[in-house]
């Protein structure tokens, strides 16, 4: 007997919220059964490809659905709170972007309805189901690069918004910027590797425009054993992106470079690539087990309220 699909909404059609209905369309236990953008313009073009799902340019609406189960919200950060609270009171299973929320208070606050609502809440954090990851941190974890000295995040980017990031918020100081839409995958890895986060010291430069985000910024860190952390992250230059993780050990380092490319050194190489296997888990198809009541792996709300307590003090809010 065929299993009943789960019907999924999504709040948000950007270019993430694009690429995340992709995902969802790759499972056939789920479908999708609304789409939800404050763009009606934006909506249209997937009326052919989508002709059965609702569309809605008012979440609430899309809410009254009872027959849909999951909701992927992607809208900008400042809307999380607000509607994921709605969300939350309907009963649906949630699946938010990140960050969680645009205060570590919004955050606490969501982490904690969610749980008492009994509801599976999970965070956008694709790196978690990444092979580049599993074997970062595997080589961490088994001591093959010895005792830890230190960890750098290094984010260069040739401009900001990115090209395909031209929208009205990506760019402004409100809750837009890089070190709120890239640092948080980053500070999830080491968290989830390390533990904790602290002392916590950060100078961050921005424009003369109040209303435009960051330019650079830099972090100091300290781990568990008093581990030194450095973030580094930069704006406008004359350069290719390029994104560098690395973990300095005193047997080796472990470098990931623009989010898949794992690069290996010891005192004897100056860095191979390492081989990586394809994916065996996916966000979707765990989310899936967790509604069917199946172990799964998925970063919890509490994973983001804790990402968010060190993305606001990195921010010097």
């Amino acid at each position: 007997m065929l299993k009943e699909k789960i019907k999924v909404g999504l709040i948000g059609m950007g270019a993430v919220g694009e690429r995340i209905l992709r995902q969802f369309r790759q499972h056939e236990e789920f479908e999708i059964a609304a789409l939800c953008d404050r763009n009606a313009e934006r909506l249209d073009k997937f009326n052919a490809e989508l002709p059965d799902a609702a569309l809605h340019t008012n979440h609430l609406e899309l809410l009254q659905d009872e027959t849909i189960k999951l909701i992927y919200l992607g809208v900008p950060p400042k809307f999380h709170y607000s509607i994921s609270m709605d969300i939350i009171k309907s009963g649906k299973h949630l699946l938010c972007e990140k960050p969680l929320a645009n205060s570590i208070e919004e955050a606490k606050d969501m982490y904690e309805a969610a749980e008492n609502a009994g509801i599976i809440h999970a965070m956008n954090f694709p790196m978690a189901y990444s092979p580049a990851f599993k074997v970062f941190r595997e080589k961490i974890q088994t001591g093959e690069l010895g005792e830890i000295k230190k960890v750098e995040l290094h984010l260069q980017f040739t401009q900001w918004p990115r090209e395909w990031q031209q929208n009205e918020w990506i760019s402004s100081r409100e809750q837009g910027g890089f070190i709120r839409e890239v640092s948080p995958h980053f500070i999830h890895m080491i968290l989830d590797t390390f533990g904790e986060l602290a002392n916590i010291r950060s100078f961050v430069e921005y424009p003369d425009d109040e209303r435009l985000c960051e330019t650079s910024f830099t972090t100091s860190l300290k781990l568990p054993g008093g581990i030194p952390v450095l973030f580094n992250g930069i704006a406008g230059i004359g350069q290719k992106e390029h994104l560098s993780f690395k973990v300095f050990g005193d047997k080796g380092t472990m470098d990931m470079q623009n989010w898949g490319v794992l690069v290996q050194s010891t005192s004897e190489n100056s860095g191979e690539m390492i081989r990586l296997d394809k994916p065996k888990n996916s966000l979707p198809a765990e989310l899936l087990k967790a509604i069917r009541g199946d172990n799964a792996l998925l970063v919890s709300f509490k994973e983001g309220y804790q990402v968010q307590k060190v993305l606001e003090k990195i921010l010097l809010r």
